[in-house]
């Protein structure tokens, strides 16, 4: 439709996930009408993600050092792993403040329509770890979706003869949200994670 630099800037940004041919075109045309010095910072920033950022050696959070700021945390508990599917999930959890062990990052969920099978998450890099037996308990934290339900069903399948407690987040009713709109899963699974009133 264009040409030249803003079709192909267009076309790049089309590229990043999440992001349609209306929004990079609109994106690219912000870039057009910015300030010279602005997307000079932009561009440095980015080559600087490239450069500078990595994947921690131990739980594959990024990082900027060989170990994230997780796992260089000497208070954080040695025995608790939450295993996650990617570093934004390990962000999702640190925001609640409840959890304050270690982490693992998988690089993804099973899902064989996509061709991403066990072997290419980092399953094997999770057993070494658990491997030591100074871990007790094993969070499985994926997605609540078919793709996070059957790869949390895997890992429990998987490290269940080592005897560590494997547990799963409870998932149901959002707070502030009406019955009358919850789906039957969801709801469902509100029933099946019900506890106590403490009063």
């Amino acid at each position: 439709m264009y040409e030249g630099a803003i079709q192909d800037l267009i076309d790049e940004l089309g590229r990043l996930p999440g992001v349609g041919p209306k929004s990079a075109q609109r994106i690219a045309f912000h870039i057009l009408n910015t300030d010279t010095a602005d997307v000079a910072r932009l561009a440095q920033v980015l080559r600087r993600v490239k450069d500078e950022v990595r994947f921690c050696s131990v739980c594959f959070n990024v990082a900027e050092q060989e170990l994230c700021k997780v796992c260089r945390d000497p208070r954080r508990s040695e025995d608790v792993i939450c295993v996650v599917e990617e570093p934004k999930d390990v962000v999702a959890v640190e925001r609640t403040r409840e959890f304050r062990g270690k982490y693992h990052v998988l690089g993804g969920a099973i899902n064989p329509l996509e061709g991403v099978g066990p072997d290419n998450l980092r399953i094997r890099e999770l057993m070494t770890r658990l491997a030591t037996g100074e871990i007790q308990e094993l969070i499985l934290a994926t997605d609540p979706n078919t793709e996070g339900e059957a790869t949390a069903t895997y890992l429990a399948l998987l490290v269940k003869p080592m005897g560590l407690r494997v547990t799963r987040l409870a998932s149901g009713l959002p707070v502030g949200g009406d019955l009358e709109y919850a789906d039957e899963v969801t709801l469902g699974r509100a029933f099946e994670g019900r506890r106590t009133v403490d009063i």
